[in-house]
């Protein structure tokens, strides 16, 4: 009996040593990662939400002050601004607006953006409905000019007239940026506010006992359902149904229409389509984002995202930190992985997991993890970062026909080109058989 007792000890230390050498860091998200998974079919919101009112951001300040002035310095506080209100949302400079614009500044109401790009909400009667229309000009702010717009030209392009003034922001913008819009046709508030990602809040701000969705308090995939809902290129899912756009002339929808936390999501959207190898307006061959807002379309074809590891895990969801214009570096991936876990770095430094100075630009994570592979319009920079993790070689870019600069290694060493960075690879040892599969694969497909 004793030997026993001492051989289950002897397991358990064994057992503890192993966790403390080897996944040190993983402690905090045990309860996460090992949430029960359900399926993306079963509806999560809880029973006693069912059937409450969307109240705006200023009921929930009245208990969560201190995450309700978080968000307010947040720009999903600011995705939607009125003119009226406060003339200094604007960004662009009105006096270089061209000749042929169809609208005026005093015209606008509301911005949509001002990170990238911002966008003017003009109203107008559409379809014999009160609603609003953009302009037929954006700005772009990352070059600091005027650049022509046309909002039909997506996937949608034969659901809609050719023109600005008969194209409805109801059905293709404000289901992601006014609160309530989405899930019933109201714009009960001009941002991305509480109860986007909680859910309609009238029963819980009166009894606070009264539940609300919590993403993180449920299956980690399901969790990040709420950032999908809107970072998720989509397709109307009316269409899985009849594939015809023209069935849907003047109703075909940019965002999951009727969709609300804890719903499940797939109910209600279709993601845009990708096939391995193919190119589209929205991806490269490899399924890399050529767009912005294609974070979901991407991870959740990743290990991590298959794994539990939510949005929430790498960005605060009520301050937006660790974002494209205020990153907070290595250390974010550094709360999971060490160097010789299990879940790697298999290298013992960085500098031997990088081949670069460890306060180098091409020892940062997201520089050959995150490369810049897509453009927030087809006249801005190359500045949005991939969300599929995984290093992509040289020779894959080649092979994908993807330019260059999207590659992380000519990122930087322009100068060696594909070629010759693939050949430092090979120096290096760093050659894999999971991507020499593709790059054969792509090979066999364009008949090379």
């Amino acid at each position: 009996m004793k030997n026993m007792v001492v051989s289950v000890l002897f397991i358990i230390l064994g057992m503890l040593l192993v966790w403390v050498v080897f996944e040190p860091k993983l402690g905090p998200y045990f309860i996460q990662l090992t949430q029960t998974r359900v399926g993306l079919t079963q509806d999560l919101q809880p029973q006693e939400q069912s059937g409450a009112d969307y109240v705006g951001s200023r009921k929930c300040k009245e208990c969560h002050r201190k995450k309700y002035d978080e968000w307010k310095h947040s720009m999903h506080s600011r995705m939607i601004q009125d003119v009226k209100r406060d003339p200094s949302v604007v960004v662009a400079d009105f006096s270089k607006l061209p000749p042929d614009a169809d609208f005026r500044l005093d015209e606008v109401v509301y911005t949509i953006g001002s990170k990238f790009k911002q966008r003017y909400m003009i109203p107008a009667v559409i379809d014999g409905k009160d609603d609003f229309r953009l302009g037929n000009y954006q700005w772009n702010v990352q070059t600091g000019k005027w650049q022509s717009f046309k909002p039909w030209k997506y996937w949608y392009h034969d659901a809609y007239p050719h023109d600005n003034r008969r194209f409805p922001t109801s059905n293709t913008c404000d289901g992601c940026h006014f609160t309530g819009y989405m899930a019933t046709g109201k714009r009960v508030e001009p941002a991305i506010a509480c109860e986007n990602c909680h859910g309609p809040g009238s029963r819980h701000s009166k009894n606070p006992e009264s539940a609300i969705y919590r993403a993180t308090m449920s299956d980690p995939v399901r969790a990040d359902e709420v950032c999908l809902q809107c970072h998720m290129r989509n397709r109307d899912k009316r269409l899985e149904k009849d594939p015809d756009i023209k069935s849907l002339w003047m109703q075909a929808k940019d965002y999951p229409a009727g969709y609300m936390p804890g719903k499940p999501l797939i109910a209600y959207k279709m993601a845009a389509p990708f096939v391995p190898g193919t190119e589209t307006k929205e991806f490269w061959p490899n399924g890399a984002a050529k767009k912005n807002r294609t974070q979901g379309n991407e991870y959740v074809r990743d290990a991590m995202y298959q794994h539990g590891i939510t949005c929430m895990n790498c960005h605060e969801p009520h301050k937006l930190t660790n974002t494209a214009k205020k990153r907070k570096g290595n250390e974010v991936c550094m709360k999971c992985h060490a160097f010789n876990s299990v879940i790697g770095p298999h290298q013992p430094s960085l500098s031997e997991h990088t081949h670069h100075k460890p306060d180098s630009k091409g020892s940062l994570c997201v520089e050959c993890h995150m490369p810049k592979t897509g453009r927030h319009t087809g006249k801005s920079p190359l500045t949005v970062r991939s969300h599929m993790f995984r290093f992509v070689s040289p020779a894959e870019t080649k092979a994908n026909g993807m330019p260059p600069e999207t590659n992380a290694c000519f990122a930087c060493h322009r100068e060696k080109g594909l070629d010759g960075l693939q050949a430092d690879l090979a120096k290096w040892g760093e050659i894999q058989w999971v991507s020499q599969e593709k790059i054969s694969r792509y090979i066999l497909q364009k008949g090379e």
